[in-house]
C-alpha cells in the first residue's frame, strides 16, 4: 500500500478543529490534527528521505506509512508538538534500517525473474556520479550516513539532527566531519581508479 492511501486525511482538519485542547497548563495535542499537519508538510521530504536507504520506490512510502500509523499510535505521549516531526524522522531512519536488515534476508528467497522485475521498475533514475555519492553514504557507519543525509538532502540543522537522532550536538557535528572525510576519501579513490 502507497503513500496514496493516506490522502483521506487531507479533509480530516476540517473535521477534528484546528485548536489543541487545554487542560490545565498542559497542552493536549490533538492526535488527529498532528498527524494530517505533519504529512502535510513532510511526507514527501521523508519518502525522499526513505528512498535513500532503499531503493524501492513502494517500500520507501510503505516504510513512510508505518512511521505515521506509529507516530499516531504514541502522540499523546508528545507534549512538544515541535519535537514531532524530528521524531517522525527517527521513526522512518529506524524503519528504513530495519528493512535493509530483513531485506538481506528476504533476498535469499526471491526467484531470479521476481528480482530483475523489480530492478527495472524500481531503479532511481540517477546520473553516474549521483549513483557514486549514494553508494559512498551507503557505505558509511549508520549514525555518519543518517548525519550526512538528514544535513545535506534534508538541509537540517545541527539541533535538528540531535533531536532527530537523540544524540548530542558535538557527536552530531563529530559524525559530519567525520562522513565527510570518509566520503572524501572514497569518491577520491573512485577517481582514481577510473582515471
Amino acid at each position: 500500500m502507497g503513500l496514496g492511501a493516506l490522502n483521506w486525511m487531507v479533509d480530516l482538519p476540517a473535521l477534528v478543529g484546528d485548536v489543541p485542547a487545554v487542560v490545565g497548563t498542559t497542552t493536549v495535542v490533538d492526535t488527529d490534527v498532528l498527524v494530517v499537519r505533519l504529512f502535510e508538510q513532510e511526507g514527501r521530504s521523508l519518502v525522499r528521505l526513505a528512498r535513500l536507504f532503499v531503493d524501492d520506490r513502494n517500500a520507501a512510502e510503505d516504510l513512510v506509512q508505518e512511521a505515521f500509523i506509529r507516530l499516531s499510535r504514541s502522540a499523546h505521549r508528545i507534549h512538544d508538538p515541535a519535537k514531532a516531526a524530528p521524531y517522525l524522522r527517527s521513526i522512518v531512519l529506524n524503519l528504513a534500517r530495519d528493512h535493509n536488515r530483513r531485506g538481506l534476508v528476504s533476498l535469499r528467497h526471491r526467484l531470479p525473474l521476481e528480482e530483475e522485475r523489480a530492478e527495472e521498475e524500481d531503479q532511481l533514475v540517477l546520473r553516474d556520479d549521483q549513483r557514486e555519492i549514494i553508494d559512498a553514504l551507503r557505505d558509511l557507519p549508520h549514525r555518519q550516513r543518517d548525519c550526512l543525509i538528514l544535513r545535506y538532502y534534508q538541509e537540517l540543522g545541527v539541533d535538528d539532527i540531535a533531536l532527530t537522532l537523540g544524540i548530542s550536538r558535538n557527536s552530531v557535528k563529530t559524525h559530519l566531519q567525520r562522513g565527510l572525510g570518509a566520503m572524501e576519501s572514497r569518491l577520491a579513490a573512485g577517481r582514481a581508479v577510473g582515471e
